[in-house]
């Protein structure tokens, strides 16, 4: 099986913008085959990471109108939808079509257009992943992330303080991201005053509503410095998807998310290391409580100690494992069909040395993108070229 090189990536800016999804997706597109030197026209294959565009602006087939606004035809074309792990099983889809021979230049393409709806209903749209009974006893992954919170803050005996330092540990490090949200820090007093939205989690506990796209172009790592002659590339070693229950309340553990185990437990094998051999990771933050579940949960911390991890500074961007630095999902925002290419870009950019003043010192990244409430879960391990 060959071994699966990245060579151009792109991200746009997130937040609130004028563009409709098709304009959003071509923007990141346009310029990752320029990242990469190529044309639409060289693509093999083309997919397009979305939860809800047909929900969100009455828009379907992007992938085919994608191809069109790129020059990208003939390619074979196929839309990616995991909910709010979309992105990431684009990574898992397009990582495929290069591993198996399928394909020597794969495009994946991530995003959505939300910040026209109200926040009511872009959290229905958001809420109808939920089991169906969940959904009709009005269960949003808002409750279910200040249910598990909850039964976290008590079972291990942490702070609630602990949480609110996780949304400003990564506000500050979306400063200096140019691409975020949101570039401005905010202090402890700030996220724990904020109004309450699902006790005990409060306003600054959640990522925005964002409109946003990210794009990557994938090739054999046996022909990547055709296509990145300075030689600065990264690779993907490992990478695993898995599944959990799609009703939490079935989960022996509802602090333990099995999707983000096992996923992990695969690309770990696949790559050849521990989670001690990561240098920087980007995680699935939509609340602030599922980055202490999935550190844990990846193996970096032992269960109930991810919260000292954050009180001790190790997930500081000059930590031991720096998480986030992109600003994650809290700052850097969640357009959800964008997220996990988004993470995968950052990652991409650390190990190969381009983050700027959000560079840390790493040859090993991981990227982790949750669905649901870790219903789907898709990990990646990239490494530098170099």
């Amino acid at each position: 099986m060959e071994r699966v090189a990245i060579v151009g990536a792109s991200m746009t800016r997130f937040g609130q913008r004028d563009a409709w999804v098709r304009e959003l997706l071509a923007e990141a597109g346009e310029a990752a085959l320029a990242d990469a030197g190529i044309v639409g026209d060289d693509l093999d294959h083309l997919y397009v990471s979305n939860m809800a565009s047909g929900e969100f602006e009455g828009q379907t087939g992007v992938p085919n109108a994608l191809a069109h606004d790129l020059a990208a035809t003939p390619a074979y074309t196929a839309r990616i939808d995991q909910t709010s792990s979309s992105g990431g099983a684009g990574v898992y889809a397009a990582w495929q079509s290069v591993a198996s021979g399928a394909s020597e230049l794969t495009m994946l393409v991530g995003g959505e257009k939300m910040t026209h709806r109200s926040t009511s209903e872009a959290t229905d749209v958001i809420a109808s992943l939920t089991h169906p009974v969940e959904y009709k006893h009005g269960v949003t992954l808002p409750s279910f992330a200040g249910l598990t919170a909850r039964l976290y803050l008590e079972e291990y005996d942490a702070p609630r303080e602990s949480l609110g330092k996780v949304a400003v540990k990564n506000h500050k490090n979306g400063v200096d991201n140019p691409h975020a949200q949101f570039r401005k820090e905010v202090d402890l007093e700030t996220v724990l005053e904020s109004p309450v939205v699902a006790d005990p989690l409060r306003l600054y506990d959640f990522c925005p509503i964002t409109d946003g796209s990210a794009a990557l172009v994938f090739c054999p790592e046996s022909v990547a410095e055709e296509y990145a002659p300075d030689g600065e590339y990264a690779v993907i070693t490992g990478i695993g998807g898995a599944t959990d229950t799609h009703v939490v309340h079935e989960r022996a553990d509802p602090t333990t998310m099995g999707g983000v185990v096992d996923s992990a437990e695969i690309a770990y094998d696949m790559a050849g290391i521990a989670p001690d051999d990561v240098d920087v990771a980007e995680l699935h933050d939509m609340f602030t409580i599922l980055e202490f579940l999935q550190s844990e949960d990846l193996g970096f911390f032992e269960k109930g100690e991810g919260w000292r991890a954050v009180e001790e500074g190790v997930t500081d961007r000059d930590g031991d494992l720096p998480i986030n630095t992109s600003g994650g999902l809290k700052s850097k925002g969640h357009p959800l069909g964008a997220s996990g290419v988004a993470q995968v870009y950052e990652i991409v950019e650390q190990v190969t040395g381009n983050a700027g003043p959000r560079q840390v010192d790493a040859e090993t990244g991981l990227a982790c993108n949750v669905g649901g409430f870790g219903n789907c879960v898709t990990t990646a391990i990239l490494e530098g070229s170099q």
